[in-house]
């Protein structure tokens, strides 16, 4: 069986540990191993927090801080407020559905995603999940995972339908999407879903935080011909991540160069892409079109 890679980093947790880390390696004599023993946990685990591997508790941090003699009120309450979000992330409202979100690692997408300030997304076969309705969400997931039973695939529904409500929050990430026009005349057998699902695209184009491009098949090959991703943005000094996934694996590429690589193939996908004003006018053209000839106006 073929070794999946490791699950990604929460953002709170990913700027936690090199915190932690600087502390201990700014304090004289402080070796993983003198720590570990101080504060009575195993040399491994104190190596697992420092690279953000693993969680913590605000008991541990706490001892931590008095053993580096960390004093200041504010950077205390600062890290523990870190240790707090990561435990409050990590029972958040998609727990309920993490053995069913397991086996693609979907919950450390969900968790990545509702921490995010910004979010770019290229998808060339379907609408973005995040601007998804629920009738055409149905739809995907039915045709995508032939291996659920009916009540998985509403459960993944709903999950769908729970993760779009960061778009609305009271601070909300910015999501810029481009989507092919392949993924909008993928669905053209089922009218009603597909002009209810053209009609919500029109409905959240106009709310500030977002932006959506269609990439029109007249522009022919582009850079993004080895499929979809999705690159999302974090406060600093969390670094930015880009999620690719397959039918059985995702993955999680925080490298630099990684980044800035998808980076330049989406200014291309933007700047080749309808703006704003004409993916509207487009969109609104292909509800007519796809509407039955008896049901256009004259």
């Amino acid at each position: 069986m073929a070794k999946r890679p490791p699950a990604p980093q929460s953002v709170y947790r990913r700027q936690l540990a090199p915190r932690l880390k600087a502390l201990r390696e700014a304090t004289p004599g402080m070796t993983l191993t003198a720590v570990a023993e101080a504060v009575e946990i195993t040399q491994g685990s104190l190596s697992r927090i420092e690279t953000g591997q693993r969680g913590t508790t605000p008991v541990l941090v706490k001892a931590l801080l008095d053993h580096y003699g960390v004093t200041d009120p504010e950077v205390r309450e600062d890290l523990l407020d870190l240790v707090r979000a990561d435990i409050a992330q990590r029972n958040s409202w998609w727990r309920k559905y993490s053995a069913l979100m397991a086996p693609t690692q979907y919950s450390g997408y969900v968790a990545l995603e509702s921490s995010a300030s910004s979010l770019h997304s290229y998808e060339a076969q379907i609408i973005p999940g995040l601007l998804q309705t629920r009738d055409y969400a149905r739809a995907v997931i039915s045709a995508m995972r032939v291996d659920l039973d009916a009540k998985s695939i509403e459960d993944l529904v709903e999950v769908r339908m729970r993760r779009q409500d960061l778009l609305t929050s009271d601070e909300p990430p910015k999501l810029w999407a481009v989507i092919d026009e392949a993924a909008i005349r993928r669905l053209r057998g089922t009218p009603a879903i597909l002009e209810g699902q053209l009609r919500h695209l029109l409905d959240m184009s106009l709310r500030p935080n977002i932006v959506i491009q269609l990439l029109p098949f007249s522009i022919g090959l582009h850079p993004a011909g080895y499929g979809h991703f999705m690159r999302m943005g974090f406060p600093s000094p969390a670094e930015d991540v880009v999620w690719v996934e397959n039918l059985t694996v995702s993955a999680c590429l925080s490298a630099a160069e990684d980044v800035e690589r998808y980076d330049e193939v989406f200014d291309h996908l933007r700047a080749r892409a309808l703006g704003p004003p004409e993916t509207r006018t487009r969109i609104t053209e292909m509800i007519k079109e796809f509407r039955p000839s008896d049901q256009r106006e004259a």
